[in-house]
């Protein structure tokens, strides 16, 4: 169980994939941000979707257990449904419970081959182990699979920091924030992929690279929010961007600027003066 502890994860809500909407009768998951909605009055759900939106609001309430119990009671009639499968392990996974998650996920792999969001969720069991490796087979899987979804862009390439491979990690950062330029800033809620937050043992080079994405697209205000995480979690090579091409559309940007005026305590001298308050 090492490792959960600092396993930060976000539940993120994808377009199904054709055969998933095959071999699945449940609902198309709620956007990421927000809790399921109950139907309006001209909506008349089965009590099989109604038990299935009442487990997804347990999800979002953050009531894990009774949300698992609640679909394994969906799943004795429907055994090989993989959207539940894996909405079974995703439930388990937020218990720390790796063991009941990957079983569940490869249940959902079983049941559906093309069904990505299962691939991409065993991807996060090894990342959270510290097995970059094998959660980078996972993710190139989920992209080959799907290769529209932020998401799995964006865990590989926190995967690809895991073992420092950073030129790699990049492309794959490039690539999740041109599909969705809020791929970064998602909130937890209810979907069908997790999409890792947890850190890689270099916490500074990932913000830095993030940093760095968001500045190509000439996002001046996340480049900076990124560029002093990576200032603050210790990155010496941040001021870098002054001299980086990949920082050129928002170098004189004030808030970037701000980021980069700071004497961090890393960079200054024994006896140095107090840097002035972090912006």
């Amino acid at each position: 169980m090492r490792g959960w502890a600092r396993l930060a994860i976000l539940f993120v809500s994808i377009a199904p994939n054709v055969r998933a909407r095959q071999d699945s009768q449940a609902p198309a998951p709620a956007p990421a941000t927000n809790a399921p909605q109950a139907p309006t009055n001209s909506q008349q759900l089965t009590p099989r979707q109604v038990a299935e939106m009442r487990a997804d609001i347990l999800v979002a309430r953050k009531e894990f257990a009774a949300a698992a119990t609640a679909y394994e009671r969906i799943l004795a009639s429907e055994p090989k449904n993989a959207a539940l499968l894996n909405k079974t392990g995703m439930a388990y996974q937020q218990l720390g419970d790796s063991e009941l998650a990957e079983r569940y996920y490869k249940r959902a792999t079983k049941a559906d081959k093309h069904f990505s969001s299962a691939v991409n969720n065993l991807g996060t069991l090894e990342y959270a182990k510290g097995n970059y490796g094998k959660a980078i087979k996972f993710y190139k899987k989920a992209v080959a699979l799907s290769a529209d979804q932020a998401a799995y862009f964006s865990n590989l390439g926190y995967a690809y920091c895991g073992i420092k491979q950073y030129g790699e990690a990049m492309v794959a950062f490039n690539k999740a924030l041109a599909l969705d330029p809020s791929v970064f800033e998602r909130h937890t809620g209810v979907g069908a992929v997790i999409q890792q937050r947890s850190n890689p043992p270099d916490p500074g080079m990932l913000h830095f690279l993030v940093a760095k994405s968001y500045a190509q697209v000439g996002d001046a205000q996340h480049a900076a929010e990124y560029l002093k995480m990576a200032r603050d979690d210790g990155y010496k090579g941040f001021r870098s961007a002054t001299t980086d091409q990949a920082f050129a559309k928002v170098i004189k940007d004030p808030r970037v600027q701000d980021v980069l005026r700071l004497q961090p305590p890393f960079t200054k001298p024994e006896n140095a003066p107090p840097s002035p308050q972090t912006p």
